[in-house]
């Protein structure tokens, strides 16, 4: 491959409590630069509200670029549970054909991994669960591609398992990472706790990347709202995260993925200092 491909990552939109002066700079800048996809790491919207799916499609619908995008906790139904069980991506239908959809470029694809399920066996559907079919889909997909074609997978948790059974973050998140690393992956996106990162993750088969992208929403945990760059040249994959606030990628990057995306309690609580986790709430969402 001799050009480069240019990817917008973006992630926890939030439609309900979206900050429009992002999302106007973020639609103004892909129609200038039209990169050669743009992925969205799930939480479309708040409540997954009917009015909050419509403005959410007419938004995406308006890019005029390749588009796949990853189904949030945000996005199941939250009041009406017989729909949540029967049929969960029934409000996705006017975007139903960018929904955990494969995208190939020249030697790169982008590979779905769905970690939302309809319901766990724990209190906190928040979290983020990899079933044994949602992997081995994923797998399959990437075990298919052409010879010396590399893969971004995208999903909306970190397929990070922290503390304890309880409260891990991503429920079998280890294993599906310890599969991917076999594989021709360059690096997972997600989304979910709403600042940016850009972490090596060990696992049992070796290390691999894990890119986080922030929000677009008024929901901010420690960092301004913002995106991610993705530039891939054949060689090396490289991240920038860009923001109104022009804040150098080093400082946008947190250290740690925390285990859950609340914002301070009180809405007149300030948030903690950009490029610093900051301290964890109780796993309530």
């Amino acid at each position: 491959m001799t050009d480069s491909l240019r990817l917008f990552h973006l992630s926890d939109i939030h439609f309900g409590l979206e900050d429009r002066r992002a999302l106007d700079w973020v639609k103004d800048e892909i129609a200038r630069e039209r990169p050669d996809a743009v992925a969205i790491t799930g939480d479309l919207t708040m409540r997954a509200r009917h009015r909050e799916f419509d403005a959410a499609a007419r938004w995406i619908n308006s890019l005029n670029v390749p588009v796949t995008v990853e189904v949030g906790n945000h996005d199941m139904p939250y009041f009406n549970l017989i729909e949540r069980f029967v049929d969960p991506y029934r409000r996705f239908r006017a975007i139903q054909d960018k929904v955990e959809q494969e995208i190939d470029l020249p030697g790169l694809a982008i590979v779905p991994l769905k970690t939302t399920m309809r319901a766990q066996p724990r209190l906190n559907w928040s979290k983020g669960w990899v079933s044994r079919n949602s992997l081995q889909k994923c797998l399959d997909t990437i075990d298919a591609l052409p010879e010396g074609v590399q893969a971004l997978v995208t999903a909306h948790h970190p397929l990070r398992e922290v503390g304890t059974r309880g409260t891990a973050l991503t429920r079998n998140g280890g294993r599906a990472l310890a599969e991917l690393v076999r594989r021709p992956v360059l690096a997972v996106l997600s989304g979910h706790v709403h600042d940016a990162f850009d972490l090596m993750q060990p696992t049992d088969n070796g290390p691999l990347r894990m890119i986080g992208a922030g929000t677009l929403s008024q929901r901010l945990r420690s960092t301004p709202p913002s995106y991610n760059e993705l530039i891939w040249d054949g060689r090396e994959l490289k991240v920038a995260v860009r923001n109104l606030e022009q804040i150098a990628t080093r400082d946008m990057l947190i250290e740690d993925v925390p285990q859950n995306a609340l914002p301070p309690r009180n809405p007149d609580e300030p948030v903690a200092p950009v490029g610093r986790v900051p301290p964890v709430d109780p796993p309530v969402h």
